[in-house]
């Protein structure tokens, strides 16, 4: 008789432990409020999938996650995760940032287990809440380790995302978290793969390699609407910014008033990428200024990930390997 997976459990908070007063609220609650032991105990059957072995790092709202709590996240999976009596890592998030927390995972960590996130849109109070469904079928995931080869995962909705690709499409909707660009890489119930996965960027910058205590570096979004002012890109060098994601109009076009701004930016060391605040597509190909990157295939907030271990690890070319990784 085949053993159980054994599964690390991690909780960091979000709305699948939010808590509301009303089960028709799915609204007005308080993220990160509800135990894990609680989790657990609103998923029959996952008993049977896997020995879950529980722990509470963060009781956070995941728009109160930041790249302190990214470290001592991955810091905390890498151990559990090279421990010989742990299959895989699962951990509970929000849904607003899980896109970021899952990218700098999947870039820092190098392990052969599945790594999983799952989240849910409605509070662990609701009427209907998705949170114990995602993190049944989640678990059923991390378990297996046909998905350990994939790099960082999310799971929701029944969809098994790439961390590179994954991304939150919709404010409210259950099926808010979405890889509207690529699709899903597969389906959770059962787990099975559709497509190959996306892995071939992970771990290009292992913990290993990070300056612990320089981390994080300063790197801004800035989002580019008609008509915005180019002082805004001067009040962030003047703040000391490391480094600047413009999230530019189509395909990361950066509009002719920026570009003093953009180049004195360069002149005094802050790192400026251009990407697209269109939601699919890459960017690139186009003109830009001497010493500005296009971001790829990455969103803003995916390349502001990459820009900060780029800029952590001293390694300029860095950003580009993962930009342009397709």
């Amino acid at each position: 008789m085949n053993r159980k997976p054994v599964i690390a459990l991690i909780a960091t908070g979000g709305t699948i432990a939010g808590a509301a007063p009303s089960s028709s609220d799915t609204a007005a609650y308080v993220a990160g409020t509800v135990d894990v032991s609680a989790l657990l105990s609103a998923v029959p059957g996952l008993e049977d999938i896997a020995d879950i072995r529980a722990e509470t790092l963060f009781r956070l709202d995941s728009k109160d996650m930041t790249p302190t709590h990214w470290l001592a996240l991955a810091q905390r999976v890498k151990a559990l995760a090279d421990a010989d009596d742990i299959d895989g890592v699962l951990i509970t998030h929000g849904t607003d940032t899980v896109e970021e927390t899952a990218f700098f995972l999947h870039l820092t960590l190098a392990t052969a287990k599945p790594v999983v996130l799952t989240a849910a849109m409605r509070p662990a109070t609701a009427l209907s809440p998705d949170g114990p469904m995602n993190l049944f079928t989640a678990a059923r995931v991390a378990g297996s380790q046909q998905f350990g080869a994939l790099g960082t995962l999310v799971v929701m909705n029944d969809r098994i995302h790439a961390a590179r690709e994954v991304c939150k499409w919709h404010t409210r909707a259950v099926e808010g978290i979405g890889s509207p660009d690529s699709g899903a890489l597969g389906w959770a119930n059962p787990p099975r793969l559709s497509r190959p996965g996306i892995a071939a960027d992970r771990a290009l910058t292992p913990l290993a390699s990070l300056d612990t205590s320089h981390w994080p570096p300063t790197v801004e979004v800035l989002y580019l609407s008609a008509g915005a002012s180019p002082a805004l890109l001067d009040a962030c060098i003047d703040a000391g910014a490391h480094g600047v994601v413009l999230a530019c109009a189509g395909n990361g076009s950066l509009p002719q008033s920026w570009l003093p701004a953009v180049e004195r930016a360069i002149a005094a060391g802050c790192a400026v990428v251009c990407g697209s605040r269109v939601a699919q597509g890459r960017v690139g190909g186009g003109h830009l200024p001497a010493g500005v990157a296009y971001a790829g295939s990455l969103s803003p907030t995916k390349a502001r990930v990459a820009l900060m271990l780029a800029l952590n690890c001293g390694t300029p070319d860095l950003f580009r390997q993962i930009a342009d990784y397709s």
